[in-house]
C-alpha cells in the first residue's frame, strides 16, 4: 500500500470528522431561535407622536390636579420646639442642659391654633431632622432573632457596643433601641380644662407586632449601662411596646416623621390647643431639630404636594410638546419615505 495514499486518506477522514463536529454544534434552525417571528415594529410618524404626547397630557393633568387638591385638603400643624424649650440660662450650653440628669424639670408648654377644622383621626407625629438612621453601623446594630424569641436572648453578636452590661445581655440590644425617642406630649383645650386623649394603640405595623417582636420577650438590663441613650421601656412584652416598634423601623432619610399616637376627636377652626411636653431627647449634640406635627389625612395619605406637582409637570410638558409638534407639522410638514423599502418589509422572513 502506498504510504502517501494512506496518509492522504487519514487527513481526509480527519477533515470530515471536524466538519461533522462543526455542523453538529450548529443549532437547529427555527424562527423562534433566530428571532424571526412576526413582531410589531411601529414607525413613529408625526401623527403617532403627537397623539401619544397628547394622550399622556390629557391623562396626567387631571390626575395631578386631583392629587394636589387632595393634598391641599389635609390640615397640618407643625411646631418646632427644640430651641424654644431650652431655658434662657442654658441657651449657651444646650447639650449640658439636656444631659443633666439632676435637672428634673424639662417640661415645656406650647400653644397651637387650629387653622381649619380637623376631622378625626388626627395623627400626632414627632419629626427629627439631621438624624441619620440610615448609617450602616447604626442600622446593623440590632438582633432580629433576639427580638422574636426568648430562646435567643443571648444573640447579641451584632449589637456592639450596646450588647451586654455587667456580662448580662441587654434586651433589646443595639444602638437603635438604645437611642429610643423619649419626648412625651399631652394635649388639652379650653385653657387646659378639657384633655385630649392620645391613643397609642395600633400605631405600629401589624406585621411587625405579630412577626418581628415576640410576645414572650421582655426588656431586661435596658438602659442600665453607664451612658443612657434615650427612653426606657415598661415591663411588658416587646410586641406591646409600640413606641419601640415604630422607632425600630429605621428611616431612609435624615429628616423623618414617626407616629406618636392618634387624637380621636374633631378639632374646630380657631381652637387653641395647649401642649405640655417633656423635652428629654438629645438632638443638640448633633445639630438636630425636633418638631411636633398634628395632621389629618386624605385618600392619598398625608400632606404631600410632590405627587400632584410631578403629574402636572409631566402632563404639562407632554401637552406642550404635542402642541409644538402639531404646529411644526402643520406649518412645515415633512414628506415621509415609503415604508415598503424598510428591510423588514422587503424581507419579512429574514431569509
Amino acid at each position: 500500500m502506498n504510504p502517501s495514499s494512506s496518509n492522504s486518506t487519514g487527513v481526509t477522514g480527519s477533515d470530515d470528522n471536524t466538519s461533522i463536529r462543526r455542523n453538529s454544534n450548529r443549532p437547529k434552525y427555527s424562527r423562534f431561535t433566530q428571532q424571526e417571528l412576526p413582531a410589531c415594529k411601529p414607525i413613529l410618524t408625526p401623527k403617532w407622536v403627537i397623539s401619544v404626547f397628547l394622550l399622556v397630557g390629557v391623562v396626567f393633568i387631571p390626575i395631578g390636579l386631583v392629587s394636589l387638591l387632595a393634598s391641599r385638603d389635609v390640615v397640618e400643624i407643625v411646631d418646632r420646639y427644640d430651641a424654644a424649650c431650652v431655658p434662657q440660662n442654658s441657651t449657651d450650653d444646650k447639650v449640658g442642659y439636656i444631659t443633666n440628669g439632676n435637672q428634673d424639670d424639662k417640661t415645656c408648654a406650647r400653644t397651637l391654633i387650629v387653622p381649619k377644622k380637623m376631622e378625626q383621626p388626627i395623627y400626632v407625629y414627632y419629626q427629627i431632622e439631621n438624624f441619620y438612621q440610615n448609617h450602616r453601623r447604626y442600622v446593623k446594630s440590632r438582633s432580629d432573632q433576639q427580638l422574636k424569641s426568648k430562646n435567643k436572648i443571648d444573640d447579641t453578636g451584632s449589637c456592639d457596643p450596646e450588647d451586654k452590661v455587667n456580662g448580662k445581655p441587654i434586651v433589646p440590644c443595639g444602638l437603635i433601641a438604645w437611642s429610643l425617642f423619649n419626648d412625651t406630649y399631652s394635649f388639652s383645650t379650653n385653657n387646659g380644662n378639657k384633655s385630649l386623649v392620645v391613643n397609642k394603640k395600633g400605631i405600629a405595623w401589624k406585621s411587625d407586632r405579630d412577626h418581628k417582636f415576640g410576645k414572650d420577650v421582655f426588656p431586661s438590663n435596658f438602659q442600665s449601662g453607664p451612658l443612657v441613650g434615650g427612653g426606657n421601656l415598661t415591663n411588658v412584652s416587646l410586641s406591646e411596646q409600640e413606641d419601640l416598634i415604630v422607632w425600630m423601623r429605621t428611616a431612609a432619610l435624615p429628616t423623618f416623621r414617626k407616629l406618636y399616637g392618634k387624637i380621636e376627636v374633631d378639632l374646630k377652626e380657631g381652637e387653641v390647643i395647649h401642649v405640655t411636653l417633656k423635652n428629654n431627647y438629645n438632638t443638640y449634640s448633633f445639630g438636630g431639630k425636633k418638631k411636633l406635627v398634628l395632621s389629618t389625612t386624605s385618600w392619598i395619605g398625608g400632606k404631600n404636594d410632590f405627587l400632584g406637582i410631578a403629574y402636572l409637570t409631566v402632563g404639562g410638558l407632554c401637552f406642550f410638546l404635542a402642541l409644538a409638534f402639531m404646529i411644526v407639522y402643520l406649518i412645515k410638514p415633512r414628506q415621509l419615505g415609503d415604508p415598503t423599502y424598510l428591510s423588514w418589509n422587503r424581507n419579512p422572513g429574514g431569509n
